[in-house]
């Protein structure tokens, strides 16, 4: 079965965007483990804003190897290799992880975000955290209804105060 993994930059007050929606916070100056994280993936889980926000920033698919599924119960047209999630999220989910692939990034928004760790659906969470305080904005978590362990398996610093952080999920 395919792995959900959480892949997000994080303030270290726990913000994924400033008090306006901006993430200029987040450091481009690298590559922060991103070109091999995307070798691991074949599949990318967003919410609707997460992405119009994607789509009209870019003006197209900034990531054209990859399918990507929008989960929108609204949506009705999408980009190509995009394919629009209605209805059951965990069904849905259940659906597309036990297709042959690679893993699946999950790349937000915070309400998906939320349903998914609720659902217990995500096995992994990498966390660049940005060396920042933000004071204010969308937190990373929010509404979670239940304890949910997760182990630390690695580290790794960067020269610029980044650090990468990744866990899996606790098995019961």
């Amino acid at each position: 079965m395919r792995k959900i993994i959480l892949n997000l930059a994080v303030s270290l007050d726990g913000f994924i965007e400033g008090p306006q929606g901006e993430f200029d916070w987040c450091f481009v100056d690298q590559d922060y483990g991103i070109k091999e994280f995307m070798k691991r993936i074949d599949a990318i889980f967003l919410g609707r804003k997460s992405y119009e926000l994607l789509m009209g920033m870019e003006k197209k698919n900034p990531y054209p190897t990859k399918t990507t599924y929008v989960f929108s119960n609204t949506m009705t047209n999408a980009g190509e290799r995009t394919e629009i999630v209605k209805g059951d999220v965990t069904k849905e989910v259940s659906r597309i992880r036990n297709q042959a692939g690679k893993d699946i990034w999950l790349f937000g928004g915070a309400s998906l975000v939320t349903t998914f760790i609720n659902a217990n659906l995500v096995d992994e969470l990498q966390l660049a955290v940005h060396p920042l305080l933000l004071g204010g904005g969308k937190p990373l978590f929010q509404n979670i209804r239940e304890r949910i362990p997760f182990i630390l398996s690695d580290t790794i610093s960067y020269s610029s105060g980044l650090v990468q952080l990744f866990y899996q999920r606790k098995q019961l």
